[in-house]
């Protein structure tokens, strides 16, 4: 008998049971958030200004759901960055599924944004509610992130709430490895514009 969970439903332990998937503490392993990242012109800045500025009038009319936070702050940052230009394309939800061999068990789930440059997954991207912690969307986007029909290559990911960010690599290899970028806040002066340079510098990277 196969156990089907939903992948909102999966925890950090479901994964390193499952799948072995060990978390990477050595800052050596994600260094693609950090080095080399392009400049934001200062017509770009001003944009990223507004986003801000957005979001912080939506927090004064709750609740702000995850449609919300997605038009709001997500979707002007793809916009911005070019990645709904060529070569980038992007499939909104498609369902994934991803399978622990010899286990019986399958993670199944849509996903919110997912960013395809020639089939090959470039960015995964996974909005929630802007009350929650990032950390509680981990485990659904390292499921999708499983998921990665190019295993050999790595896989970049991006959880935020709207005012949280926060960026996921994973390596499968051998055994699935994951590291975490910092925390960005938006209403942290300049983390949105970090936020942003770290989007376009992993779209370099295909």
């Amino acid at each position: 008998m196969i156990l089907t969970l939903q992948a909102k439903n999966v925890t950090l332990r479901d994964l390193i049971d499952r799948f072995d998937l060990h978390l990477v503490r050595d800052e050596q392993f994600f260094r693609e958030w950090q080095d080399d990242l392009p400049a934001v012109t200062e017509t770009e800045q001003q944009f990223l200004d507004r986003v801000v500025d957005g979001f912080l009038n939506l927090l004064n009319y709750p609740p702000l759901l995850e449609g919300v936070v997605r038009m709001a702050v997500l979707d002007p940052l793809l916009f911005l960055g070019g990645f709904y230009l060529p070569p980038f394309h992007i499939r909104s939800e498609p369902s994934v599924e991803i399978v622990a061999e010899d286990e019986g068990v399958r993670i199944t789930g849509n996903i919110d944004a997912l960013v395809l440059n020639d089939q090959l997954w470039v960015l995964v991207v996974e909005s929630k509610r802007a009350s929650f912690s990032v950390e509680e969307g981990l485990p659904q986007i390292l499921s999708y992130m499983l998921a990665n029909p190019n295993p050999e290559s790595p896989c970049f990911g991006l959880i935020t709430t709207g005012g949280s960010f926060m960026f996921v690599k994973l390596v499968q290899g051998s055994q699935p490895s994951y590291a975490t970028s910092k925390l960005f806040g938006i209403r942290n002066p300049g983390d949105l514009a970090v936020v942003f340079s770290i989007l376009k510098r992993l779209g370099q990277l295909t």
